[in-house]
C-alpha cells in the first residue's frame, strides 16, 4: 500500500512563494510519473504540473514561468515550488503518483493567496 502525504501549504500574500512537498511511503516499485493537481471551491480538479521518470515536465498554462516541479524519483518525493502567487492559485493541492498503472492521491494541502 502506498501513502502520499503533502505538506507546505498555507496562507500567503499575492506575489509570495510557497514550496509544497509530497512524501511517499510503502512500495513505490514501478513508480512512473508524479504530479500536482489542484481544486478550487466549486471547480473541478485540474492538473497543475507533471514530471516523468526522465525529468520531462508539463505545466498548465496558467502557472508556466511561476511554478516549478521537481522530484527525488528514488524516494518517490515530489515538490512544487510556487512563486509570484496569485489569488486565483487558491485551492487544495494534491499530489498524484502513477505506480504500475495505479493512481495514488495524497490528502491535499490548502494554499490560500490573499490579495
Amino acid at each position: 500500500q502506498v501513502q502520499l502525504v503533502e505538506s507546505g501549504g498555507g496562507l500567503v500574500q499575492a506575489g509570495g512563494s510557497l514550496r509544497l512537498s509530497c512524501a511517499a511511503s510503502g512500495n513505490i516499485f514501478g513508480l512512473n510519473r508524479m504530479g500536482w493537481y489542484r481544486q478550487a471551491p466549486g471547480k473541478p480538479r485540474e492538473l497543475v504540473a507533471l514530471i516523468t521518470p526522465d525529468g520531462s515536465t508539463t505545466y498548465v498554462d496558467s502557472v508556466k514561468g511561476r511554478f516549478t516541479i521537481s522530484r527525488d524519483h528514488a524516494r518517490g518525493t515530489v515538490y512544487l515550488q510556487m512563486s509570484s502567487l496569485k489569488p486565483e492559485d487558491t485551492a487544495v493541492y494534491y499530489c498524484n503518483h502513477l505506480i504500475q498503472s495505479r493512481t495514488y492521491w495524497g490528502q491535499g494541502t490548502q494554499v490560500t493567496v490573499s490579495s
